[in-house]
């Protein structure tokens, strides 16, 4: 099984930036990518995916906001947040869509101050 490790997040600004990475251990190049978010007391939602010919959606709460990209050589997935809200604040987590039964890594977490 693919394992996925996020790293990037960290403490914005609202209004500010940030770029998050997904490093996998194995080919991705068939997969669905997609990028979830999990905040404090809610449950894990789908933010945006990608599929491996370049497909992609976006939940409407980040519609505009973020994109979501993969390098498929160097085995990684990108998601760019721009304009990014208190309400964006969760643990962020890389995965496989549909997620199924597949694990979780730990993700990495982003925290928007208003």
């Amino acid at each position: 099984q693919v394992q996925l490790v996020e790293s990037g997040g960290g403490l914005v600004q609202f209004g500010g930036s940030l770029r998050l990475s997904c490093a996998a251990s194995g080919s991705i190049s068939v997969y669905v990518m997609g990028w979830y978010r999990q905040a404090p007391g809610e449950q894990r939602e789908l933010v945006a995916r990608m599929s491996s010919g370049g497909i992609v959606y976006y939940a409407d709460s980040v519609k505009g906001r973020f994109t979501i990209s993969r390098n498929n050589v160097n085995k990684m997935v990108y998601l760019q947040m721009n304009s990014l809200k208190p309400e964006d604040t969760a643990v962020y987590y890389c995965n496989i869509f549909p997620a199924g039964s597949r694990s979780w890594g730990q993700g990495t977490q982003v925290t928007v101050s208003s």
